[in-house]
């Protein structure tokens, strides 16, 4: 079997540390091609000296010296977005596994899909901030394909495999609800750092479980699914399901349920994405134990108390550089929450008075998204 060659951007974030597990479960199927990363030059350093990539990429020209002192002769290091655009459009580069924080997915993504590669997603901000673009990629590039990381994606995707769309009713996905699920309103205005971090299901990085405390991570990830299959808003919709078994669910159009579940790990989703249309037995994924007893919890999520919900519909219903605007004004609300400059409920304020201000301009290129963002952002620092 030819070995798949494969990309890793954002490789020292959790995904990207994640997909170097199941890539070590399987030597003899996949070559690591090129790792990409902006700061952990130590993490990045073993991930090189593990797979020996042809080219190992630093986003951060400054820490160039220190990534190249930590490798020994014969592993080559770059910087900068050329080295990266150069790595995902390769001839050896079969699969591009896209982890990175932000808007740096955007162009290394687009060119990838262009170039005819698979493009295993897990940045929500490529398809938030530029769905519509994507969309415009994979009609008109031949052999470019796109499969979902995320673990509600992941399951909506192995749940619509070979299904007939017009069966379709609706996309559920689930929510664990974050740590704030089950607290009033004024326990949440009042919510420490401390608290917001303290995810009660999943091991992530901040940012992102700032985001599920708010639920802006599943306002996100309906604007991703929205582009992602294609589905109108109203077919949407998000279930509180705390035990995090139950990834995702299709509504089919005589009420039937179709649902993917496993324990909450990453590495189901990224195996799956990296090895389709096949499944392999090889990365030794954890068993659920059906012994102890399981409980599976559903609800419907309390948009008065999460009310990114809202901002979800509205950013699909209007299109356009709206989401852009979203998930910009979320990050800078983030950041001022996360310096204590803002209580945790102003991260929805913030977030709506941004997406109120935008006057939404079509998707027409990188450019007008990056102009959208860049706005977003100096309005939103200006609120207190």
């Amino acid at each position: 079997m030819k070995q798949t060659g494969v990309v890793i951007l954002g490789a020292t974030g959790s995904i990207g540390r994640n997909t170097a597990r199941v890539l070590e479960c399987h030597p003899d199927r996949f070559r690591v091609v090129g790792l990409v990363a902006r700061c952990n030059t130590e993490e990045l350093a073993r991930q090189a000296m593990l797979f020996r990539p042809r080219l190992t990429v630093t986003t951060d020209p400054e820490r160039l010296p220190e990534l190249r002192a930590a490798l020994p002769p014969g592993l080559e290091t770059a910087t900068g977005a050329e080295s990266v655009l150069e790595l995902v459009t390769a001839p050896e580069t079969d699969m591009v596994l896209c982890a990175i924080v932000g808007t740096g997915g955007l162009a290394p993504v687009l060119a990838a899909l262009r170039a005819g590669k698979r493009v295993a997603l897990a940045s929500k901000e490529v398809l938030v901030m530029a769905g519509e673009i994507v969309q415009r990629e994979l009609d008109t590039s031949p052999g470019g394909s796109l499969i979902p990381v995320d673990s509600e994606h992941s399951a909506l995707f192995q749940c619509l495999a070979g299904r007939n769309p017009d069966e379709l009713r609706t996309l559920w996905l689930t929510a664990s609800g974050g740590p704030f699920r089950d607290w009033s309103s004024e326990q949440i205005a009042a919510a420490t750092l401390e608290d917001a971090l303290a995810h009660p299901t999943w091991a992530m990085g901040p940012k992102v479980t700032i985001d599920s405390a708010s639920l802006m991570n599943k306002a996100l990830e309906l604007v991703e699914a929205h582009y992602l299959f294609r589905v109108p808003p109203e077919r949407l919709k998000v279930l509180i399901h705390p035990q995090s078994l139950v990834h995702s669910m299709i509504e089919l159009n005589d009420g039937s349920f179709i649902a993917q579940m496993s324990k909450p790990d990453m590495r189901f989703a990224i195996q799956y994405a990296l090895t389709y249309p096949e499944r392999s037995a090889a990365g030794k994924l954890p068993e659920l134990d059906f012994s102890a007893g399981l409980d599976f919890d559903f609800r419907l999520p309390d948009r008065r108390k999460f009310p990114s919900l809202d901002f979800a519909d509205e950013a699909m219903r209007r299109g356009g550089t709206l989401p852009a605007v979203m998930n910009a004004a979320n990050e800078v609300a983030v950041e001022k929450f996360r310096r204590g400059e803002i209580g945790f409920s102003r991260i929805w304020s913030i977030i709506e008075q941004t997406m109120a201000a935008h006057e939404v301009e079509p998707q027409r290129d990188l450019e007008t998204i990056h102009a959208a963002d860049r706005e977003a952002r100096v309005f939103a620092r200006e609120l207190r």
